[in-house]
């Protein structure tokens, strides 16, 4: 474990023993394993999460029904180019007459 042979670990469990006093020590162990516990806890939500999206993010890719990437519809207006506005120019009844026309010199 972590690549901690038997006598580096003897030696630490020596030293937390003298350092905490035999009272204190089952107290500590026992705050190390809840911490361990929450942790291992935490990380498994945070990979499951991430299998979750991953998951979805590949059933949207072979969805037959969903359009390819980048054919999304858009909010808003048209972005503005070359093209003329498709239909007929939308027409008021309170224009009666069209604007008179510049005569060509």
């Amino acid at each position: 474990m972590f690549g901690i042979g038997f006598q580096e670990m003897l030696i630490i469990l020596v030293v937390v023993l003298i350092f905490f006093g035999p009272k204190r020590l089952p107290d500590l162990a026992k705050s190390l394993g809840k911490g361990i516990a929450e942790f291992k806890k935490a990380s498994d939500e945070v990979r499951k999460g991430i299998d979750e999206a991953v998951r979805e993010e590949e059933t949207d890719e072979t969805r037959p029904d969903a359009p390819p990437p980048g054919d999304e519809p858009r909010e808003g207006p048209p972005p503005s180019g070359d093209e003329p506005p498709a239909g007929p120019p939308p027409s008021s009844a309170s224009d009666p007459a069209p604007p008179p026309s510049t005569p060509k010199a």
